[in-house]
Order: C-alpha cells, then sequence, then structure tokens
C-alpha cells in the first residue's frame, strides 16, 4: 500500500507519452465521436443535442479514456498541475484526463453547499441553452498561486460555463493552460469568446449544424 508520500508524488510525476493506454491519433478519436454521435445522439433542436446514453447520464468509460488520452496528449508538456471541469457532465472525460496527467482533478460547484462554506469563490453563469442561471463555486483552497490548468467540459456553446470558470481560476491565481472540449457547437460564439480571451480552444467533434433530426460536422483538416 502507498503511504501518504508516494500518493503525492505520484499526482506530481512528470506526464509521459508512453504511459497512454492506446495508440489511437486525434483522427481516430474525433472519428469514433461523431459516429457515436450519429447513431446514438439525438437532435432535438438548433440548440440541443442529447447525448446521453454515452457522455452525461449513462457514460461509455472506453471512449472517455480514449477522450482523456487524447486530451493529455495534446495538452502535453505545458506543465499543467490540474484539471478543472464543471458539474457534472465534464467529470468523466475530466476525470480520465487527469488521470492521464497523473494530476489531480477539481470539480467546480453549481449547487450552494452546506459543507463548502469557508474560502468561496463564486461567480453567476447562464446557461443559454437551459435558460436558466446559476453561481459557480470554487473551493480557494485547491488552487494555488502556481496552478497552471486545464479545464475540460463537455460541450462548447456561447462559452459562458467555460468564461465562468477562467473567471474563477484567474481570481484565484492560476494561469489556463487552455480548453478541452468534446462536443462545441462552432455555429455558436464560444470558441471566439473564448479565442478572444487568449485561451487556446482544442474541441473534438466540431458540430457545424443542428436541427431537428439533423447532425452535421466540421470536417478535420488533413
Amino acid at each position: 500500500m502507498q503511504n501518504k508520500e508516494q500518493r503525492e508524488n505520484a499526482f506530481h510525476a512528470p506526464f509521459v507519452l508512453k504511459n497512454i493506454t492506446n495508440t489511437y491519433l486525434r483522427g481516430d478519436i474525433v472519428k469514433e465521436l461523431e459516429e457515436k454521435i450519429l447513431k446514438e445522439g439525438h437532435a432535438l433542436s438548433e440548440n440541443i443535442l442529447k447525448v446521453d446514453s454515452f457522455i452525461n447520464h449513462q457514460v461509455d468509460p472506453v471512449l472517455m479514456q480514449q477522450i482523456g488520452d487524447d486530451f493529455a496528449r495534446h495538452f502535453a508538456n505545458r506543465g499543467i498541475t490540474k484539471v478543472v471541469t464543471i458539474e457534472s457532465s465534464g467529470i468523466a472525460p475530466a476525470l480520465t484526463t487527469a488521470s492521464a496527467l497523473k494530476v489531480p482533478m477539481i470539480i467546480l460547484k453549481k449547487q450552494p453547499s452546506k459543507v463548502l462554506n469557508d474560502n468561496l469563490l463564486q461567480t453567476v453563469v447562464t446557461s443559454f441553452t437551459k435558460g436558466t442561471s446559476y453561481e459557480l463555486t470554487l473551493s480557494h483552497q485547491f488552487i494555488e498561486d502556481n496552478d497552471n490548468v486545464l479545464i475540460i467540459d463537455d460541450f462548447l456553446a456561447n462559452g459562458e460555463a467555460a468564461s465562468g470558470a477562467i473567471r474563477l481560476l484567474t481570481e484565484a491565481g492560476a494561469s489556463i493552460a487552455g480548453v478541452g472540449i468534446l462536443i462545441e457547437k462552432s455555429f455558436q460564439p464560444g470558441r471566439e469568446k473564448l479565442i478572444a480571451q487568449g485561451i487556446e480552444v482544442y474541441s473534438l467533434a466540431r458540430v457545424s449544424k443542428l436541427a431537428k433530426g439533423v447532425i452535421e460536422f466540421i470536417p478535420e483538416e488533413n
């Protein structure tokens, strides 16, 4: 059994590409994710893509591991110290990414907590897709001034959730290494909003058109 020092050292061990559990390239991951979306996803409107059979209700652990490995491969050698996500749909890919990078994962909370009540940072985020607002919360004790953070989330649309996470993390003193996204609605302004803040956006499946029963993707560049 590992002692406390061994566990802490494992968190901060250098990321080595050979430790990744598969040999998939980006194109393979993108193709598999797009095929999964076309087969199991449901486009309910121009704003809503339902993927609850493999991402945010039932989770495909093999696909999440491959996605986490791809994010880790892309952001290797960036000196990432923490992976951050927003509860709850981003947890699975964020966890596999953190595991591949051998760093801790932090979950930003959407709901008020009776336990997290000291040294909190909070910001209001509006979801245009759901038509609701919520207070995003981070406990300052888990972020240090020298942290270099990778944000992972399932969807990018208007960029409000990612921007809220960036506000909290920068307020806590961290730097942002980039944002990794499973599904980007490229016809909405989220990517441009984050790039305007100087943030790198690395998305896998980039949806170019969404309508009831219609899902189209931006082709991968060779």
